[in-house]
């Protein structure tokens, strides 16, 4: 499966990953498949990955998704795979993934989450506020962030796969302009707790409800596999 060259001049791929990191160790992209072009946004300041783009430490994996999406709007790949630096760790079968929308990329939805775990939280961030690695014990305001990122009143609740990865077609990115992209990358730097804001409603941001409800079969957890030894 090859790219092809787009109007500015850009070999565009297929399908193309792109990897949010701090400090993560990135050798498992050795092991992607070679139709895949990985993109590296770096924030780590002291060590940054030598084949990576820099980007100032701020707004988490979100800042550099919407940085990836404003800058590449007019050549983004027809796939892209955003992900965390370390993605096994709520996408235990990630490298299974990539290797499946290599073989079948038309198959793939305008927007899919990537993981095993379906979670659900309140405007006021109930579920952030247990979260273990957040010892101050705050909430989310994800209704202001709603609010400040379209204009109008979100839902009760706000139903997401945890770890803020996902799969999506540059056709459901164009749905939306590129002022709609500018406005969400200064969210993501202004805005409060922004990054754990957009893990929630990211699906949203590109414009669909991502999460099959009867999936969650009356429970606000869902576990679709086991938790098991992550893969490296």
């Amino acid at each position: 499966m090859r790219g092809k060259t787009g109007d500015f001049g850009v070999l565009i791929p297929m399908i193309e990953l792109v990897v949010a990191r701090y400090a993560e160790d990135l050798a498992w992209l050795r092991n992607i498949p070679p139709q895949i072009r990985a993109t590296i946004y770096d924030k780590n300041p002291d060590a940054p990955h030598p084949e990576a783009i820099r980007l100032p430490n701020v707004g988490r994996e979100a800042h550099s998704y919407l940085h990836h999406i404003v800058t590449r709007y007019e050549t983004l790949a027809p796939l892209t795979v955003f992900a965390q630096g370390k993605p096994f760790d709520h996408a235990f079968d990630f490298r299974k993934t990539l290797r499946e929308l290599v073989l079948n990329p038309e198959d793939a939805p305008e927007f899919r989450w990537l993981g095993h775990i379906i979670d659900t939280d309140t405007p006021d961030g109930a579920l952030f506020k247990t979260w273990s690695k957040n010892p101050d014990g705050g909430g989310l305001d994800i209704a202001a962030f709603y609010r400040a990122l379209f204009g109008r009143e979100g839902p009760e609740e706000y139903r997401f796969y945890l770890g803020g990865q996902f799969v999506a077609r540059r056709e459901g990115i164009r749905r939306r302009p590129l002022a709609f992209w500018r406005r969400a990358l200064e969210v993501s730097m202004d805005f409060p707790e922004a990054a754990h804001c957009y893990e929630r409603t990211w699906d949203r941001v590109f414009g669909v409800e991502g999460v099959d409800v009867a999936l969650l079969n009356g429970q606000k957890t869902r576990y679709l596999k086991p938790v098991r030894k992550l893969e490296v």
